[in-house]
C-alpha cells in the first residue's frame, strides 16, 4: 500500500494508472485535438491523485481481515494457487473498501476541483458538433478502478513471495512457505 499511496503511486504505474473510461476516451481525444491537450493531462493526474489519497484507508481493513483469518482460510490460502490471498483479501475486504474509497474520492476531486475539471472537459466535449453527450460518474469509476490497483499490486506481491525464495523477507514468511515448497 505504501507505493500506491505516494505521489504518483497510481499516475506512474503503469500497472495500475488510472486511465478514463471508455465513454471518455473519445472526449480525450477531441479535447487534445482542438488544443486542450492540458486540461485532459490534468483531468488525468487528479484522477489519480484521488485514487493516492483513499488508499491511505486500506491498510487497517486489510489488518482486520487477517486478524480474522481462521484456520481453514490459512490452509486454503497456503496450499491455493498463486493469488489465494489476493482473492481472500478480495472477498474479504472489497465492500468495505469501496465504503472508505469512494467519498474521499468524491472528497479529492473536490478538494483539488477534479469536480470542476471534469465537468469543464464534458461539457465542451458535449458542446463539439456531431458528437454524443457523455456523462459518466467518474467518482464510482476511479473508486473502483482504484480498488482494481490495490489488489493488483497485492497479487504481484503475492506471486514474489510464493515464487521467488528471495522475497521471502522475514523469517515467518520462510517459515510459512517453507511447508508450501
Amino acid at each position: 500500500m505504501s507505493k500506491l499511496t505516494q505521489k504518483d503511486g497510481f499516475f506512474k504505474n503503469e500497472r495500475v494508472k488510472i486511465v478514463l473510461p471508455e465513454a471518455l476516451t473519445e472526449v480525450d481525444k477531441a479535447l487534445r485535438t482542438i488544443g486542450f491537450s492540458d486540461l485532459a493531462d490534468e483531468g488525468l493526474k487528479v484522477l489519480n491523485r484521488a485514487a493516492e489519497d483513499a488508499v491511505k484507508e486500506a491498510t487497517p481493513v486489510f489488518i482486520s481481515a487477517v486478524k480474522d483469518i481462521k484456520f481453514e482460510d490459512a490452509k486454503t490460502i497456503l496450499l491455493g494457487n498463486n493469488t489465494a490471498a489476493t482473492e481472500y483479501l478480495t472477498t474479504k475486504t472489497e465492500e468495505v473498501l469501496y465504503q472508505k474509497f469512494n467519498p474521499i474520492i468524491q472528497h479529492s476531486f473536490t478538494s483539488v476541483g477534479a469536480d470542476k475539471i471534469w465537468n469543464t472537459l464534458i461539457q465542451k466535449y458535449n458542446k463539439i458538433p456531431f458528437t454524443e453527450s457523455v456523462n459518466t460518474d467518474l467518482t464510482d469509476y476511479v473508486t473502483k478502478e482504484a480498488l482494481k490497483g490495490v489488489y493488483e499490486m497485492i497479487a504481484i506481491e503475492e506471486v514474489q513471495i510464493r515464487t521467488q525464495l528471495s522475497s521471502r523477507t522475514t523469517t515467518l514468511l520462510q517459515q510459512v512457505f517453507k511447508l508450501q515448497d
